[in-house]
């Protein structure tokens, strides 16, 4: 069932790929907790203890990384749906 046309299925072909890789990787450094990315956590602004502060870090770092994974999860969906549209397509331009 031919829902999008060739160029649009070859754009979200090139868009998935590029965020897979992009959230495989921001998961990846959120897992590893990386210090660049601390001012994407939902941090309050003052804590009482540092443990406080360095539990809530690592609950922030750990959901992070989950939403990046499950994002690009959803990514390897649209690059099957892309995919599939793309081969549909050329396939139907081929019998014309």
């Amino acid at each position: 069932m031919k829902i999008c046309g060739p160029k649009y299925a070859l754009c979200g072909l090139i868009l998935s790929v590029w965020g897979i890789f992009q959230l495989l990787l921001m998961g990846l450094f959120f897992y590893v907790k990386s210090v660049a990315l601390i001012e994407d956590l939902p941090l309050e602004e003052y804590y009482d203890t540092a443990t406080d502060f360095y539990a809530a870090a690592d609950r922030g770092y750990k959901q992070n990384a989950y939403n990046c994974w499950i994002a690009a999860c959803i990514y390897v969906l649209t690059l099957l749906l892309s995919g599939h549209q793309f081969y549909i397509n050329s396939r139907s331009s081929l019998s014309v």
